[in-house]
Parts: structure tokens; sequence; C-alpha cells
């Protein structure tokens, strides 16, 4: 299993994408994806194609929240693959997940903006699966456990998956983990948490007016937490090419475990 991080940055950035990855399973031939939230735009496509992603094989995709960085490629997800399933060039269902307030406005958004023939599939190859609190479902042959991570902007999930080696991967969205999903989260392998700047450069970027964190008090979650391997994303893009640098040099004064600053388009082995 390996985690291509499609996209690292926040709701601005312009000269990285907006937060989304894929886990891939490549235990048989070929390599099977569970795509995470799909970015701002067909951008999607593009982080797709430079990743090695066949969207063939992407039948699960899960949007944690409404907010425009995160949901609106997928409408280009869903009129790519409709337009395979209506060509005959894709095999088995797309099944899209989201919170159940989110789901109807995914397929008011495709219904508004993708054509009636492809539309048609919605329902039917194009599976809309809404989520409660705690609903497990089974992706890439592996236990996933969705949870309301307690937002105080608009309602959203994140997940806990069981991996085949027996690890277990935590996604706690793009606000601050909150200790309401202790139980979702403890005794995580990885943790992947949002870090929105640095904390000495918190004056500048102001995370906590848009209920975001830093890398400190990301690390400190996962210190304290126990959690061996922590992933930080969605983040400023104004470091640039130093940003891996200085995020690391910051976090490994708080968090002693395997720290992970991706680029956009990283694979992390899991």
């Amino acid at each position: 299993m390996k985690l291509v991080m499609l996209g690292t940055g926040h709701a601005a950035v312009t000269e990285i994408y907006n937060t989304c990855f894929v886990i891939t399973d490549e235990r048989i031939a070929p390599s099977r994806h569970f795509l995470v939230d799909c970015g701002g735009g067909n951008g999607i496509l593009t982080q797709c194609r430079h990743g090695g992603i066949d969207l063939r094989q992407i039948h699960d995709i899960f949007i944690t929240h409404e907010h425009a960085d995160h949901v609106l490629g997928v409408v280009w997800m869903i009129r790519m693959i409709g337009t395979m399933i209506e060509k005959g060039k894709y095999e088995g269902n797309l099944r899209i997940y989201g919170h159940s307030g989110l789901v109807p406005a995914i397929r008011t958004m495709a219904e508004l903006t993708v054509s009636a023939g492809i539309c048609r599939n919605i329902g039917g190859r194009i599976q809309l699966i809404p989520l409660e609190s705690g609903d497990r479902q089974q992706i890439l042959g592996c236990p996933v456990t969705f949870f309301d991570i307690e937002s105080t902007k608009a309602k959203q999930f994140g997940f806990t998956m069981e991996l085949p080696d027996g690890q277990k991967l935590s996604c706690a969205g793009d606000e601050p983990y909150n200790e309401k999903n202790y139980e979702y989260v403890k005794d995580s392998s990885w943790l992947m948490h949002e870090a929105f700047c640095l904390y000495s450069e918190a004056d500048k970027y102001k995370p906590y007016e848009k209920h975001h964190s830093t890398v400190r008090e990301a690390c400190e979650v996962a210190e304290r937490l126990k959690i061996p391997n922590l992933i930080l994303y969605h983040t400023e893009e104004d470091h640039g090419a130093m940003r891996k640098e200085c995020y690391s040099a910051e976090g490994k004064q708080y968090y002693h475990g395997n720290l992970y600053v991706p680029d956009d388009l990283d694979v992390i082995e899991l």
C-alpha cells in the first residue's frame, strides 16, 4: 500500500494543488485507488495523470466536506468516469462517499454542470453513499471507519483505515484533531494532520482565525498520542522548495517519530 499526495496546499494556493490524496493498493495488478478529496477544479485530472493514477482504477472517492478546495474537483471525476462508463471503458461501479448533508449537494452540482447522459448513471453505476459518524465501509479490501471531526465551520468527516499489515491510518480532515475523536484515532500507526503554517509565523498567517493549526501543534498532538508516523498537509506555499526543510526543522522540536512534509505528487510507502 502506498499514499500519493496529489496536492498539499490550502484553499488559496496557486503554485501547488489543493490538498487531496490517493491510497493505492498494489497487491494486485492493475493497482486500485481510493481517492480522498478532489481539490477545487479540473487540476485533479492533471495531478492524477502526473501521479500515474489510472482513472479506470478509481472506484472509491471520499469527500471530507463542502468547501470548494475539496469538493469541486469531484464534478470532473464524475464527468470523466461517467464518460468512460458510457463508452464501455470502465468496469464496475464508482462509489462516492460523503456525510449525509453533503451527498445531495454533490448530486446537484453534477446535475447542473455535467450532461444528462452522464448523470443518468447516478444512482446506478455512479453511487452516492451518505455517511453517518461511525459508519464502516470496505475499501480496497480494508475496513474504513468514518467519523465527524466536530468542525466549528462546515460539517466534516475524517476516517481511519485498517491496512492489510495491521497498521492503522487516520485522517483528521483539514482542522485540528479533536479529543472527541480519540477512540477513532488512538493506536494509529499513521496520522494525517493539517498544518497551515509554522508556529513561528502564526502572526503572519493567522491560522487560528481559520480554525487551523500550526506545525508545532500538529506535532504535539502526534507526540501526545504516541503515533509513530505523522504526515503534514494543507499548508501555505510561500516557502516553496524550502517548505519541507522549514516545517521539518520546527516539527522535530516537538515530535520524535517519523515526520513527513510531502510535496505535491510525493509517494509515501505505508
